[in-house]
């Protein structure tokens, strides 16, 4: 099993990930034999994770995924039970670090859709389907997370060599503060955008990839907004076109548009303390695009 270079280059420059990749063509070999799998494709891979097009005994078409066990991801397979394939990919069987999932045709993201309004009212629907369900036990709390970002954001200002993102950092901080008393409990995905949406046959289209977290449903929508931003640049007037998309998710999602706008601000403040712990010294534009927009929107 030839393991592909993109996902060879995400992970050979830390220790942990080389040992990873080192361990992956034994585990997968393993795998295979105990769920008596046949490989029915060359590898592929995600952002993080080997990608197996497979066939169960039973002549099944499935995938199998192999991936590092993260904080982020741990909890896949607690929301994936939870949802059943309600709007989202259906699991067959798991233990650490593997999935083995029902298969989708890779070759058709929703970023394949042409038309941008058709692709973001998919958008809406799957991410209103997969909100509607309380959290379970096992995943991780918003509650937790915005709490762990306004403690953070402190050390990260000075990083920020524009005054301009400084102030932001704080504005988007101080409304996460209005907020965070009232994190929320649904079941959030955490990362729906378009390329974590494919062509099904059960449906039309499916999520895949979640992230699972418990929380407010705005503090979803920031990957829909900001996916295929092509799209949002080409309408050639971008505060309108982020509000046209903002408006459709809230819409669809039954949200009060200020609480959610609230939570997105503090979505761009997450990335952006990732960005500086990352090494970046400015924030994000597209990002600050749309804290801008939603600014302005609350005032």
């Amino acid at each position: 099993m030839k393991v592909p270079e993109a996902l060879t280059a995400s992970y050979r420059r830390t220790d942990w990930g080389r040992a990873w990749l080192a361990a992956l063509p034994d585990q997968a070999t393993d795998v295979l034999g105990r769920w008596e799998l046949r490989v029915d494709g060359p590898a592929g891979n995600g952002m993080a994770s080997l990608v197996l097009p497979v066939v169960r005994a039973d002549g099944t078409p499935a995938v199998l995924k192999l991936h590092p066990v993260t904080e982020d991801n741990a909890a896949a397979p607690i929301g994936l039970r939870t949802w059943d394939g309600d709007g989202v990919v259906r699991l067959l069987d798991h233990e650490p670090g593997v999935m083995l999932l029902e298969r989708l045709d890779a070759s058709r993201p929703l970023s394949s859709v042409a038309d941008d309004g058709a692709a973001m009212r998919v958008l809406a629907d799957l991410l209103a389907r997969l909100v509607a369900v309380p959290a379970p036990a096992g995943v991780r709390r918003l509650a937790d997370i915005a709490s762990a970002m306004l403690d953070q954001v402190p050390g990260a200002e000075p990083a920020l060599r524009s005054p301009a993102d400084r102030a932001l950092l704080r504005t988007c901080a101080s409304a996460v503060a209005e907020v965070v008393g009232e994190p929320g409990d649904r079941l959030l995905h955490w990362d729906l955008h378009h390329d974590n949406v494919l062509a099904a046959e059960r449906e039309p289209w499916l999520a895949i990839d979640p992230e699972p977290l418990a929380g407010d449903p705005g503090f979803d929508l920031l990957p829909a907004l900001d996916g295929r931003w092509d799209a949002v640049v080409g309408t050639g007037d971008v505060p309108r076109a982020v509000l046209r998309r903002f408006d459709l998710l809230t819409d669809t999602l039954a949200l009060d548009r200020r609480r959610a706008a609230a939570w997105t601000l503090g979505r761009v403040l997450q990335n952006a303390l990732w960005d500086v712990e990352d090494g970046e010294t400015a924030l994000n534009p597209e990002q600050v695009a749309i804290a801008d927009t939603l600014l302005e929107r609350r005032t």
